[in-house]
C-alpha cells in the first residue's frame, strides 16, 4: 500500500468494496516497515503477530462503512502503555517492562478497530527535541537521513513521514508533537488539554502533557482526533465535553475568519527562510479570504525558561516512581535499600532525565520555591491572559512551529541550552493549555517547513477548517521524501 498516495478515505474504500483486506493491509505495511526502518529507526518494537490476529478478526467482523478507520494499521509512541506489548519510554530504566493494562487512548484505537503495529522511537521519557536522546537507538529523518526528525515523538512523525504508517500517536509536552511534524513534513495536532485522555500515558509533565494524532493530510487528522477525545473517569483532568465531527465543516474555507500573526514568532532566531515561509502562508490566507493582522504575544519570550521550570519540577515528581523496586530495572550488587534507589536510578536513567530531575529538585526545594517555581507560574498566567487577550479578537494565531528547519544529527544535542531554546515557539501552546496543529508550508534547502495554527480551547474545528483550506490551496502536502542522505 502506498500511504503516499492513498488517504483514509481512498484506502476504507478499498476495503469496504474487498478490493483489500485488513489481514493484507496490515502483512503488507509490516513487510514495507521492516525494509524501510533499516534506513530510518522509527521503531523500537514491533508487534506482528498481535497485529495480524486483529486484522483478521477485523476481516471476519466486517469493515463498517462507517468507520473510516476500521483495518487502518497504526504506529504508538513508547510512552503509551499497552498491555501485553513492551513499552520502554525509549529509556534502559523500562528496557523490559510490560504493561497489564492499556492506556485509555489504546482502548479508542481498538474500539475503531486500528491495527496496532508497533511502538515508536521517542526521547526518553519525552525529554528532548530531536530523538537523539533514546537509550536504544536514534531515528532518522526520512527527508534527509543526517538530520534528526525532531522529538520527543520523532519515531512517530518519521513512520509516518517515511510512508510506513497513514497514522502515529504521539504525545506533547512542550512541542513534542508539532516540531517533528515540522520537521517531517507532516500534520501534527496537540490538543487541547483536556480534549483527550491521559490515563496510561507515562508522564512527564502533568498539567503539559497530551496525546495527538499524527497523519499525513489535514482531514485524516481530523478524522482521527475524533476517534481518541472524550471524557474519561480514570483522568481527572479530562473534560466532559461533546466531541463533535471535526470533519463536519472542514471544507467551509476561511472567508472571514481573523487571524493573528504574532510579531514575536517573526523575530530574532528564527531562520530567514521560515519567516519567509510564514508571510507567504499569511498572504494565502488573506487570498482566501482571510484577514490576518500583526498581533503580540508579549510574555512568550519568558515561555521557555518558565517551561522547563515547570514541565522539569513536575517531572522530578512524576519520576520518582521509577526507584527500581516495583517494576522497571534493579541494579544489581547492591548493599542497602539506599544502593538500590541511587543505583537503579543512575544506571537507568539517561543524561537528559538527569537533568531536568536535577532542574525540577532544586525549582521546588525550600529556599528556591517562590523564586523559580512559583515565578514560572506567574509567568505561565501572563501568558494565557497574552491568548486571552489576542483571542478577544481573532479566530486563530498563526507563525512557524520551530525558528529553524531539522539540524543535523549530533549538531545541538551536547549543547542543551541551543536545544531549548527550539521551543520557543511551541512551549507557549502547551502553558496556556490550547489546541495547536502543524501543517507543511514550505521548504528549505530540502528540508520541511511547518505552520502552526493555535486556536481557542476546544476550538480545534476551527483550526482543522483553515488548515484544510491552506493544504488544498497549496502542494507542499504533496511531497513525499526518498529517504536519501541529501536531499
Amino acid at each position: 500500500m502506498n500511504y503516499f498516495t492513498n488517504d483514509l478515505t481512498k484506502i476504507h474504500a478499498q476495503l469496504v468494496n474487498k478490493e483489500l483486506t485488513s489481514y493484507d493491509l496490515t502483512k503488507q505495511t509490516i513487510t514495507a516497515l521492516k525494509e524501510t526502518d533499516k534506513k530510518v529507526d522509527a521503531f523500537l518494537t514491533l508487534n506482528e503477530e498481535k497485529a495480524l490476529e486483529m486484522a483478521k478478526a477485523i476481516d471476519e467482523k466486517g469493515i463498517d462503512p462507517a468507520n473510516l478507520l476500521a483495518g487502518i494499521p497504526v504506529a504508538v509512541k513508547d510512552n503509551i502503555m499497552t498491555k501485553d506489548l513492551r513499552t520502554t519510554a525509549a529509556s534502559k530504566i523500562l528496557e523490559n517492562f510490560v504493561p497489564v493494562y492499556d492506556a485509555t487512548v489504546m482502548e479508542h484505537i481498538y474500539a475503531h478497530d486500528m491495527v496496532p503495529i508497533g511502538k515508536t522511537n521517542m526521547d526518553e521519557f519525552a525529554m528532548g527535541g530531536s530523538t537523539e536522546n533514546s537509550a536504544f537507538k536514534t531515528t532518522k529523518n526520512p527527508w534527509n537521513l543526517t538530520k534528526v526528525p525532531g522529538g520527543s515523538s520523532g519515531g512517530s512523525a518519521a513512520a509516518v513521514s517515511a510512508g510506513i504508517v497513514p497514522i502515529a500517536f504521539g504525545s506533547d509536552t512542550g512541542g513534542s508533537i508539532r516540531q517533528p511534524a515540522s520537521f517531517t513534513g507532516i500534520v501534527g495536532m496537540k490538543p487541547t488539554y483536556g480534549r483527550v485522555s491521559r490515563w496510561g500515558l507515562i508522564a512527564f509533565g502533568s498539567s503539559l502533557d497530551e496525546i495527538g494524532p499524527m497523519t499525513r493530510s489535514v482531514k485524516d487528522n481530523a478524522t482521527v482526533l475524533a476517534a481518541i477525545a472524550g471524557f474519561d473517569e480514570h483522568d481527572g483532568t479530562t473534560v466532559n465535553k461533546e466531541v463533535p465531527d471535526f470533519t463536519a465543516n472542514i471544507a467551509k474555507g476561511v472567508k472571514g475568519l481573523k487571524i493573528g500573526l504574532p510579531k514575536e514568532y517573526l523575530g530574532e532566531g528564527v531562520q530567514p527562510e521560515v519567516k519567509t515561509a510564514i508571510l507567504a502562508a499569511a498572504d494565502k490566507f488573506r487570498e482566501l479570504g482571510a484577514t490576518v493582522e500583526e498581533v503580540s504575544l508579549p510574555h512568550s519570550k519568558y515561555g521557555v525558561a518558565a517551561y522547563y521550570i515547570i514541565s522539569s519540577s513536575e517531572a522530578s515528581s512524576n519520576l520518582q516512581r521509577f526507584d527500581g523496586i516495583r517494576y522497571g530495572v534493579r541494579a544489581t550488587d547492591v548493599k542497602n535499600l539506599n544502593d538500590v534507589y541511587v543505583r537503579s536510578r543512575t544506571e537507568g536513567f539517561g543524561p537528559e532525565v538527569k537533568r531536568r530531575i536535577m532542574l525540577g529538585m532544586y525549582s521546588l526545594s525550600a529556599g528556591y520555591y517562590d523564586a523559580y517555581f512559583k515565578k514560572a507560574d506567574q509567568v505561565r498566567t501572563l501568558m494565557k491572559q497574552d491568548f486571552a487577550n489576542v483571542f478577544a479578537d481573532y479566530d486563530l494565531i498563526m507563525g512557524p512551529v520551530a525558528p529553524t528547519t531539522a539540524y543535523g544529527i549530533g549538531e545541538d544535542v551536547s549543547d542543551p541550552l541551543t536545544m531549548y531554546a527550539g521551543d520557543v515557539l511551541s512551549v507557549p501552546v502547551n502553558m496556556a493549555g490550547l489546541p495547536g496543529l502543524s501543517l507543511p508550508a514550505g521548504f528549505a534547502a530540502g528540508l520541511p517547513i511547518g505552520m502552526q495554527l493555535i486556536g481557542k480551547a476546544f476550538d480545534e474545528q476551527t483550526i482543522y477548517q483553515a488548515g484544510y483550506a491552506f493544504e488544498q490551496a497549496t502542494d507542499f502536502h504533496k511531497e513525499t521524501p526518498t529517504l536519501g542522505g541529501n536531499n
